[in-house]
């Protein structure tokens, strides 16, 4: 792999990853319609995943020092930098809720793996969640009344977006749109459902980079410094489209991705039956 492959394959990520857009199915897509194509190795696929992982770190960085500040006793210096009792609390729930939401996306993704790497294999299956992706996108628009806060988030908001984001699994149904959406269902303000579903981000990519690191070899000298540039791009462009997309989120709404999912979705639909 060049570099210049390396970066682009990073800035795809990049993208990807945040946006509602569904990285996964990107994945899918583009080896499958361009002739030639060679997908990247797994030393590649957790080196742009580690990238996006730092890129949502270090955009939410305030949130996640307050989680773990409001997690310390109250007389430790750490503990004191939230010194709002009720904000205290709000982020101890949050703690707890990203755990709950972790424990039952992961269950369901161990007890369905088999099931869910075989639908990689399908680029017409990741084409049709794409279009679904797309509509639960718009129908987030419609939603006008999202008045709760994180402070009041429940145990119940925890268990849907963690089955939410289990379903996310499957190649098409995007991550991040899809947790925002059943975020926004449950009445939850724009950002502080975007809020959410990153902080929850973090240990999904992270674990999901430890399983596929379980499967790496010795990486090869040779390949570090594409290694290096598209962990680069893909750090970098996440934190840009993070910044685009909460400006997004509180000015337009969703709808614009919703028509990339749907153009995007059926032009591969369509590309599929020519090629057939």
């Amino acid at each position: 792999m060049t570099l210049l492959e390396a970066i682009i394959l990073g800035i795809i990520q990049g993208f990807t990853e945040p946006l509602p857009v569904s990285s996964s199915a990107h994945l899918v897509i583009i080896p499958a319609l361009i002739p030639g194509f060679q997908p990247p190795g797994i030393f590649f696929d957790v080196v742009l995943h580690i990238g996006t992982l730092i890129a949502v770190v270090f955009f939410l960085r305030r949130d996640i020092v307050n989680i773990i500040a409001s997690l310390m006793p109250a007389q430790w210096p750490t503990g004191s930098r939230t010194t709002n009792a009720g904000e205290r609390t709000a982020n101890r729930r949050m703690a707890l809720l990203i755990v709950v939401a972790t424990v039952v996306t992961g269950v369901i993704g161990v007890l369905f793996k088999d099931r869910i790497e075989h639908l990689f294999e399908s680029v017409e299956t990741t084409a049709v969640m794409l279009l679904i992706t797309g509509i639960l996108l718009f129908l987030s628009d419609r939603v006008k009344k999202t008045d709760r806060r994180k402070g009041d988030m429940n145990l119940t908001d925890g268990i849907i977006l963690g089955l939410v984001q289990a379903v996310a699994l499957i190649p098409g149904i995007s991550r991040s749109g899809s947790t925002i959406t059943f975020g926004i269902f449950r009445r939850l303000e724009r950002e502080t459902a975007a809020r959410f579903s990153f902080l929850l981000s973090i240990p999904a990519i992270a674990g999901a980079a430890v399983l596929k690191a379980v499967d790496m070899g010795q990486i090869p000298a040779g390949d570090l410094p594409a290694l290096g540039a598209g962990f680069l791009s893909a750090a970098v462009t996440g934190v840009f489209a993070l910044k685009i997309l909460f400006v997004m989120i509180n000015r337009t709404g969703l709808g614009i991705f919703a028509y990339y999912c749907w153009f995007a979705g059926a032009a591969t639909l369509i590309i599929r039956g020519i090629q057939q």
